[in-house]
């Protein structure tokens, strides 16, 4: 496939995910990889254009019902 056009650049997809914890190298990269190929095919866009962020957030820096996340043991 021929790399991504400038126009392509411009409509690329941008996704950002953001996990209570941390993730490691695998389990990112398998995340990454599955993303990317829904978006590729549904949006019919070129993978190489699709942006993908993954935020690590520590736990008590979330809250569900007013309550901060508690880290798992």
């Amino acid at each position: 496939m021929p790399p991504p056009t400038r126009q392509e650049f411009t409509t690329m997809p941008y996704v950002n995910i953001r996990v209570a914890g941390t993730l490691n190298k695998t389990q990112k990269a398998e995340i990454c990889a599955g993303v990317t190929e829904v978006i590729a095919k549904v949006a019919n866009k070129p993978k190489e254009s699709i942006l993908i962020f993954i935020d690590e957030v520590a736990h008590e820096n979330i809250a569900s019902g007013g309550n901060l996340l508690v880290k798992p043991r």
